[in-house]
This record gives C-alpha cells, sequence and structure tokens, in this order.
C-alpha cells in the first residue's frame, strides 16, 4: 500500500509544480492558491507513504520521478525544450529508481 501512496504523491508532486509555472502565468490569486493546496497533499501523501517504506528510498523515488515527470510535463504543457543529452539523463534517472525499488527492503 505504501508504494500505491508514494506512486499518487509522485503525481501529485508532478502536478503542484507544473501548477506554479501555471499560476505564475495566469496571474490571478485563485490560480496560486491551486499550488498551495497541491503543496498540502503532496506532503501529507509523502509522509504516509514514509510510514512504510524507508525515508531515503521513499524521497529519492519521490524526487526522481517527479523531475522526469515535471520535464515532461512542460514539454508537453508548456512546450519547454528537452534536448537529447537531458533525454539521456532522465532515463538515468530512471534506471536509479528501478534499481531503488528493486532493491528496496520495503
Amino acid at each position: 500500500m505504501a508504494w500505491l501512496i508514494l506512486g499518487i504523491a509522485v503525481f501529485t508532486e508532478i502536478c503542484w509544480a507544473l501548477s506554479l509555472k501555471w499560476a505564475a502565468t495566469v496571474g490571478s490569486w485563485q490560480a496560486s492558491a491551486v499550488p498551495i493546496a497541491l503543496s498540502f497533499v503532496n506532503m501529507a501523501l509523502l509522509a504516509l507513504a514514509m510510514r512504510g517504506l524507508p525515508a531515503g528510498t521513499a524521497y529519492a523515488i519521490w524526487t526522481g520521478l517527479g523531475a522526469v515527470g515535471v520535464i515532461i510535463g512542460g514539454a508537453i504543457l508548456f512546450g519547454d525544450k528537452v534536448s537529447p543529452v537531458q533525454t539521456g539523463f532522465m532515463a538515468l534517472i530512471i534506471v536509479g529508481v528501478v534499481g531503488t525499488k528493486l532493491f528496496a527492503s520495503s
């Protein structure tokens, strides 16, 4: 169950980061409320996942997949450019996350 919660936390992390850029482009207080609300949900889910997973494992996966997701989301939603070299390093992050999961004690 902790892995599922961590997966949801990763998704909310990606939504949170992308909502920051979106809120900056909209410029209203209502848009600014979205990343604030998502940050509370995001932290609560990460903390809940850490009840059943080692903190380092949960945090490494959360940040790694979150970073890759934000890069991909930024490219899709905002037209951010991603170079082939960046894509290669994103692949290395994915390899690290898979290795972390495969060799996790929980």
